[in-house]
């Protein structure tokens, strides 16, 4: 079959696109298609019927091969060629949309080295129109019924493709503590994602990280499922509530997959029923509350069941209790993985196991083929299909697959949007980073004041250890790194450069230089840290995670499928650290990295020290404005820190009783707690009020900027159950809210509690709110609490 590029020709209607397609452009009439080629309008081919009519008509028109293959979701990327300006699509297109009839595509737009698609013959933001438009007539016009395919894309700290903007990544975007911002943030990347022609973003990821060896915490929220639940909730109302380019959001990964046995990617998860329900399961119940329209199931067991083949959870509790209208997919591959697990002898078991549990879409495309052959075999049901099916086609109708296919070229991304969407990666990376330590107000820096600077470390200009994982190829100068950022902020003064050392790397050869450069200079800026850059001699699984063992020299140290076994700094980067204290010039030590690492020696040598976690391509510009007070750190941690790695875990609400007891070596407190960060400014905190009013509790305290700098703090409640019929927290977080305050302004700020989240399991899918007393705690972090009051309810 001859598959051939496409030139536009006119406008039909408003938005459709008409294209001369080897003779097949009679189908495209005025306001609608002739999807089934029939050349009369079927009810699902006519906009102006209601939907279920719409959705019904084309399922009773579809074979079961044809159902089954909208239960499919398959690599997009290896289905088209680039060459300079001429794309085509390959034989690959034909097998998978003609042959499988495959309903979704994974990464059509990706690039990465895993695809082997780069900035040379993969999509940027104008080739991608062109591309998209070219699938979806191939779809419209190669198969029977001519249904549009769903173009799904990666969108964890924006849409991973050529030329789009990189944002901090989740545990970056988590240091905010700004679900507004994050909002912001998911529209821009759903406006993206749509203007290109996708319709679903992989993201947020709200998964638990309570193991920093585990290689994808850099991807989530943190630690606590209420700030989880909150930042994860804002992302997919800014993704499906954009009123112009909305996105289907699919949250991952379900359920506690950072809950992993031994940091181990995928590892089992060790939960009892209570703890499920109450820490894990909040969060994703809240984002499904909010209108949530796809879920991703997760590679790890829990309990001896895969995540992906549990229907207690996936149908029992998300889609029955939770009232989940929208569709489940697989984690790539995981439902073949299940034959890994042990709980299917092959690929057609595995898919019965899926499909029973609830799971909608195959994300890989291998086992759901075998959906046919269950059916013939009396397995499974072909009313069963037809549900499935429904969800995925209800959508594709919702999102107008069938009235406007097709992407204007006219309406391609401006420079003006995509500058928008920079500056508001810089503000967001500006939010996250979290001053450390400020021994002797070191910071911010004086820039009028400075005549040199050193900019010394493996993070300092190397701009692909800024992004993070899931992260497309940059064109040159793109990403703004530290030494970038400074030189922007210091144009008049002498700013020196070294490397010093890599991260993994165990060569010493740029040491003397870094020394060097530092004893030459003012003040040292030292950026270490850890990378999570894929670069295109690594080795891939086949589900794109690293091949840890394989990579040895390269920086990475993170990312999925890098899981670490001890979180110290890695190569030579505490020599460097030693080196540059011994200058005995004023050192501030920048950390880039996608974990907590153990940095009590940075924390003891340095004068100063901010955590920036990967901070996207404007980071190095955001750096620079903390640096230098152009902009007051208010960031806070998601996660707490430890100061080693043998006293994991160390998340801020263990169960009470000895869980927290100390070590003969020492004691078992974190190096940071969960919710610490500092300021420029200093904060107070008075007056705490709490009054139940109706379903929610309403906390308001008087804080006052005592300080001589503007800033942002953020007000944290934790809630103490006194007395419960099973073991709780000692805390938990329970509300949250970044406030604003001029230098000397006292306000009162209000804080609202409800009582839902106060609430316990009492098992068998029942939740009471038990009486008795509560203790309010109100603070800057998870342990500094000032304020204090009881009450009864």
């Amino acid at each position: 079959m001859r598959i051939t590029s496409i030139f536009i020709c006119s406008l039909i209607g408003a938005s459709t696109l008409a294209y001369a397609v080897d003779n097949k452009s009679n189908i495209y009439k005025k306001g609608w298609i002739d999807f089934n080629k029939n050349q009369k309008k079927d009810i699902y081919e006519d906009p102006s019927q209601p939907l279920e009519d719409r959705v019904n008509d084309l399922l009773k028109q579809m074979t079961l091969e044809e159902k089954t293959g909208q239960l499919l979701a398959e690599f997009g990327w290896p289905l088209f060629n680039r060459q300079g300006d001429k794309i085509t699509l390959t034989d690959e297109a034909h097998k998978v949309v003609v042959e499988h009839g495959t309903g979704s595509l994974w990464g059509f737009m990706r690039a990465d080295p895993w695809t082997q698609k780069t900035l040379k013959n993969g999509l940027n933001t104008h080739y991608a129109i062109e591309a998209t438009n070219l699938l979806q007539h191939y779809c419209i016009e190669e198969t029977r019924l001519g249904i549009p395919i769903f173009l799904a894309e990666e969108c964890p700290h924006g849409h991973m493709a050529i030329g789009t903007t990189s944002f901090p990544t989740g545990i970056g975007q988590a240091s905010t503590w700004n679900p507004d911002l994050l909002r912001q943030l998911g529209a821009a990347q759903a406006k993206e994602v749509r203007k290109q022609g996708g319709h679903i973003g992989y993201g947020p990821v709200i998964d638990l990280a309570r193991d920093p060896r585990w290689s994808r915490v850099e991807e989530g929220f943190g630690e606590d499922t209420y700030l989880s639940g909150e930042l994860g909730k804002a992302v997919v109302e800014g993704m499906q509530n954009n009123p112009d380019y909305p996105i289907i959001s699919t949250v991952k990964h379900f359920t506690a997959y950072g809950w992993t046995e031994g940091g181990h990617n995928g590892g089992a998860a060790h939960i009892g029923e209570n703890e499920m329900q109450e820490v894990v399961l909040p969060s994703f119940r809240k984002v499904v509350e909010a209108g949530l329209l796809s879920l991703m199931t997760s590679y790890n067991e829990v309990d001896g069941v895969p995540c992906t083949g549990n229907k207690k959870l996936i149908t029992d509790l998300v889609k029955d209790t939770w009232g989940f209208k929208g569709f489940v997919v697989s984690d790539l591959f995981s439902i073949d993985g299940m034959t890994g697990h042990g709980v299917a002898g092959d690929l057609k078991e595995a898919a019965d196991l899926a499909f029973q549990a609830g799971v909608e879409s195959d994300l890989g495309g291998q086992a759901y083929r075998k959906l046919p052959e269950l059916v013939k075999e009396g397995k499974v049901s072909e009313q069963q299909i037809d549900e499935a099916v429904k969800k995925i086609l209800r959508l594709k109708f919702q999102w107008k697959l069938f009235d406007e296919p097709f992407t204007n070229p006219k309406n391609e991304l401006s420079k003006a949007e995509l500058n928008e969407h920079r500056a508001l990666a810089r503000e967001v990376a500006r939010q996250s980073i979290v001053l450390l330590k400020n021994e002797n107000q070191t910071l911010p820096l004086q820039k009028d004041k400075i005549r040199s600077i050193a900019v010394i470390g493996p993070n300092a200009d190397t701009p692909y250890n800024m992004l993070g994982d899931y992260t497309a190829p940059q064109p040159a100068g793109s990403v703004i790194t530290v030494l970038d950022g400074i030189k922007n902020a210091l144009p008049n003064a002498e700013v020196n450069y070294a490397k010093g050392c890599a991260i993994r790397d165990m060569s010493d050869e740029g040491m003397a230089e870094a020394k060097a450069t530092a004893e030459k200079s003012d003040i040292i800026v030292l950026v270490l840290g850890g990378s999570s850059a894929r670069d295109f001699s690594a080795e891939f699984e086949a589900t794109g995670a690293a091949k840890a063992s394989r990579n040895e020299l390269s920086d990475m140290d993170s990312g999925e499928g890098n899981d670490r076994c001890t979180l110290d700094l890695l190569g030579r980067q505490n020599e460097l650290l030693d080196l540059m204290k011994e200058t005995g010039k004023p050192l501030v030590v920048v950390l880039i990295k996608g974990r907590p690492l153990a940095v009590g020696n940075c924390q003891e040598k340095a004068d100063a020290m901010l955590d920036a976690w990967y901070p996207g391509a404007e980071g190095g510009n955001a750096i620079a404005d903390v640096l230098f007070g152009d902009y007051n750190p208010a960031g806070r941690l998601a996660v707490s820190v430890p100061k080693n790695v043998g006293q994991l875990p160390v998340f801020y609400n263990p169960k009470r009783g000895s869980n927290r007891r100390g070590y003969i070596e020492g004691d078992a407190n974190p190096l940071y707690p969960f919710g610490y960060g500092l300021s420029y400014t200093t904060f107070s905190y008075e007056n705490i009020k709490v009054t139940p009013i109706d379903s929610q509790i309403k906390v308001a305290v008087t804080v006052t900027n005592t300080g001589k700098y503007d800033g942002d703090e953020v007000i944290q409640v934790y809630v103490k159950d006194v007395v419960s019929s099973h073991s709780t927290p000692e805390k938990n977080l329970k509300a949250f809210k970044r406030e604003h305050f001029k230098a000397g302004e006292s306000k009162v700020v209000e804080l609202l509690v409800d009582k839902k989240e106060l609430e316990l399991y009492q098992g068998n899918g029942k939740w009471e709110l038990e009486p008795g007393e509560f203790e309010f705690m109100v603070g800057s972090s998870s342990e500094s609490l000032p304020l204090k009051a009881t009450i009864s309810l």
